[in-house]
């Protein structure tokens, strides 16, 4: 059975979804491993490494997909794929894009809707994504950041630690958290979900936030923060108004799956910031948490605030987060995997085999668009 990995052709993204790493795990579980050539340079890991770990190198995508039973991608490819392949990849998939795939005899895994249960904590990859995303948040933040992070104290003066809130305490919140506070910033936080407040404080942050009845009601079952309503929002914009004004690194991390992010930074709450403050926004692939984001770049606003919008903050740290990213994708393959066929078996009844697969046998399975 042959697996192929494919270059991303996407702008801006600099990820694998296979590592020389995975490339033998996969090799010792019976399979044939080709990768396109390329594949991971832009993550640091050269042809000759996949080569070193058995694989075979294609020279196009065409070539690496010809005859492959199995298909990893960080991203939707754009190539035609053989029918009757399986796709695995975080594919972000609407109902017209399921219905290709369907209609192509592709069975497509999207590995963002993996159910947040303990079982499929080893190959979840909004998790694995969204920690690096916060750490590299933080980085990028005190880089751009002009006064320094940590209390320094010298013969001419003491330098004040910084101030920073981080927006948001999921795992990217939460690793901004952690990453902010080596650096020896003052962190606050705040986040909607109730279960938040005692994470934010056992990093050694202190919680900031209105709580109401509704807020108690605001995680899912799965641990994602629900949508509320416009007046909580607003009453929550009410406490964190005074506070943001005192801050010099804003980490936004707010989302809320399958839906635009909500506003959290008003203008109005940029303009009341100091110069050479800044707002790092890793929600800005959903729109952002910021009024003042514009995606894809960074700007400094009239008040002097640099605002940074990148998108795809994973792909900012690619090394790591191809790393993570490819065990995840192993450790899925290799918990369904039939050792005696030497091929994968997803029985359709498995509640993380539900929770992913789009399509099978030609027909669109999944409960969000069939």
């Amino acid at each position: 059975m042959r697996l192929a990995v494919l270059k991303e052709r996407r702008a801006g993204e600099t990820r694998v979804a296979a590592t020389p790493e995975t490339v033998k795990k996969l090799k010792s579980i019976g399979l044939d491993v080709t990768v396109e050539q390329g594949a991971g340079l832009a993550s640091g890991f050269p042809d000759a490494e996949y080569a070193a770990a058995g694989a075979e190198l294609a020279p196009d995508a065409a070539a690496a997909l010809a005859g492959a039973n199995i298909v990893f991608a960080v991203r939707a490819p754009e190539a035609p794929l053989p029918r009757g392949a399986m796709l695995i990849a975080t594919l972000g998939a609407d109902a017209d894009a399921t219905r290709r795939y369907a209609e192509a005899g592709v069975e497509a895994a999207s590995m963002e809707l993996l159910p947040r249960i303990t079982r499929a904590q080893s190959m979840d990859v909004l998790s694995s994504q969204a920690n690096l995303a916060g750490y590299r948040a933080v980085i990028e933040g005190a880089a751009a950041f002009d006064r320094g992070f940590p209390m320094l104290m010298t013969a001419a003066g003491t330098v004040p630690a910084a101030n920073v809130f981080v927006m948001g305490a999921g795992v990217a919140g939460l690793q901004a958290i952690a990453t902010a506070r080596r650096l020896g910033g003052r962190v606050s936080a705040t986040d909607v979900r109730p279960a938040a407040k005692e994470e934010i404080k056992s990093l050694g942050a202190s919680f900031v936030g209105y709580e109401d009845e509704e807020s108690r009601q605001a995680q899912t079952a799965g641990g994602y923060a629900k949508q509320l309503s416009a007046e909580f929002y607003a009453k929550q914009a009410e406490v964190v108004a005074a506070h943001i004004a005192k801050q010099d690194v804003v980490i936004c991390t707010a989302l809320v799956q399958g839906r635009k992010a909500p506003i959290l930074v008003t203008k109005a709450m940029v303009a009341s910031m100091k110069p050479g403050s800044v707002i790092v926004d890793i929600a800005s692939d959903a729109g952002g948490n910021c009024e003042e984001t514009r995606p894809g770049e960074m700007h400094v606003t009239e008040n002097g605030v640099k605002v940074l919008g990148w998108t795809n903050w994973p792909a900012r740290i690619p090394a790591a987060a191809s790393a993570l990213y490819a065990r995840n994708l192993l450790t899925f393959l290799s918990t369904f995997w039939d050792k005696e066929a030497k091929a994968p078996k997803l029985p359709p009844e498995d509640e993380i085999v539900q929770g992913v697969t789009l399509t099978r046998g030609g027909a669109v399975v999944h409960k969000n668009f069939a």
